[in-house]
């Protein structure tokens, strides 16, 4: 992982249903903000496998896209499961580092299945 002074702590909201609000909370800390997007997808996708506390459903979805929910101390979004605003900047590209995608210590990552997040976005309507 990181050394101490570099290294970082993020929350990740992992979202398998934005009309249910399917949503779990999973904390890492020391990550290494140098590390590219597409390896920190990986190493999420790895360790939620064998996470305790976790339902077998959230464990084996098919995640595929990081979007910044909110940061520290930053205004958080009214939708109760996802901030839809802002695509171009918030989605996280691939191919850049969590450094380079404006991830800091303390941001809280959505992540999911762009398909579903596409289909909720053209209608966001929350199901009890």
């Amino acid at each position: 992982m990181a050394t101490e002074s570099s290294s970082i702590t993020l929350t990740v909201r992992l979202i398998r249903s934005f009309e249910h609000r399917n949503i779990k909370h999973v904390v890492y800390k020391d990550i290494t903000p140098d590390m590219t997007v597409k390896k920190f997808a990986e190493f999420v996708k790895t360790d939620i496998k064998t996470k305790a506390g976790l339902p077998p459903p959230f464990k084996t979805y098919n995640y595929d896209t990081f979007k910044i929910q909110h940061k520290a101390f930053g205004a958080k979004t009214s939708d109760p499961a996802i901030n839809t605003e802002n695509d171009d900047q918030l989605i996280l590209r691939e191919d850049t580092t969590l450094s380079e995608s404006k991830v800091e210590s303390e941001t809280e990552l959505s992540f999911f299945k762009r398909e579903d997040y596409e289909k909720y976005k053209s209608n966001p309507v929350i199901m009890w």
